[in-house]
């Protein structure tokens, strides 16, 4: 079901907020920055200042229609952790088929980090819904658009790691579902109305280029 729901929510806005550092006093204002600015997925990394709690304030806070979730997901026991604060979706650099197994077998919908084709069938027949193409920057929309030979859709390639509105588009070209976005977005301290009008400008820059 989770992985239905993250779908959905790529189908409304390819864009996934990554909120690194984000801490829980500010959870709810930024989640509903983003939400308001078209944004139906976020995801809080575990390297964040509780982020369990921030993941249970968001998907609280959230209508149902917004997928909250882990990023930096490292440890397979953590999984269980993330579902029972009301967390759908787990994020990974890495394709580790332990993580992978344990997210889908907590009901979660899974997004592993990949870099080569090899990872990236790995962590499909692990049971990945979406395969995140990370470090994006030191990869570039070459390598994306030889992946897309062999990587044909429905599966989703999500580039992370350096996207900004003036990179996006080529990115789309060469072939990309969506985006998971860092620090180009928010970073912490950054208020709501910050991080709501950053929101809007990649927002603005997913439709004209998905348009």
């Amino acid at each position: 079901m989770s992985a239905h729901a993250l779908n959905t929510a790529l189908q409304h806005c390819g864009l996934i907020a990554i909120l690194r550092g984000l801490d829980p006093a500010s959870a709810v204002p930024i989640g509903l920055a983003l939400y308001d600015a078209g944004f139906r997925a976020l995801e809080v990394p575990l390297n964040s200042p509780q982020p369990l709690d921030s993941i249970a304030a968001l998907s609280r806070a959230l209508p149902e229609d917004c997928v909250v979730g882990a990023g930096t997901v490292l440890d397979p026991a953590d999984c269980a952790a993330i579902a029972a604060v009301g967390g759908r979706v787990v994020v990974m650099p890495h394709s580790d088929a332990a993580v992978i197994r344990a997210a889908k077998a907590a009901g979660l919908a899974c997004a592993p980090g990949v870099a080569t084709p090899t990872e990236a069938f790995a962590a499909l027949a692990a049971g990945a819904d979406v395969l995140k193409m990370f470090p994006a920057e030191s990869l570039g929309p070459h390598t994306l658009k030889a992946w897309r030979a062999v990587l044909r859709p429905p599966i989703a390639i999500l580039p992370v790691g350096g996207i900004t509105p003036d990179n996006l588009g080529a990115y789309v070209q060469a072939g990309a579902s969506g985006f998971g976005l860092g620090s180009a977005l928010y970073r912490p301290g950054d208020d709501a109305t910050r991080v709501g009008l950053q929101a809007l400008a990649f927002v603005q820059a997913w439709q004209a280029a998905t348009h």
